[in-house]
């Protein structure tokens, strides 16, 4: 089964919010990971980007893989009434 063993604080450090739990490495640093820190985000973030970094904050909160979350949505998507309100009973 595949999931993610690495730093968990990059990850947290990554998406500007502790998604693994308190840590408190992540509250001494609230920079960006990687060598230049704030200076390479400066762009705003397209809609698509917004949705990208959504879906891959939930996969690292639930330690799922892409193929899980794919099958999980198109169940969801195949059930009557609203497809969110269906993801989230599964």
């Amino acid at each position: 089964m595949a999931r993610y063993i690495g730093p968990k604080t990059k990850i947290a450090r990554r998406f500007k919010d502790p998604i693994f739990g308190p840590d408190k490495s992540y509250e001494k640093r609230q920079t960006p990971p990687g060598q230049h820190g704030n200076s390479r985000r400066r762009t705003k973030l397209t809609e698509y980007a917004i949705q990208l970094y959504e879906k891959q904050k939930a996969k690292y909160t639930y330690g799922v893989i892409e193929r899980q979350v794919v099958r999980t949505f198109e169940l969801a998507a195949r059930k009557k009434r609203i497809t969110g309100e269906n993801l989230q009973k599964f």
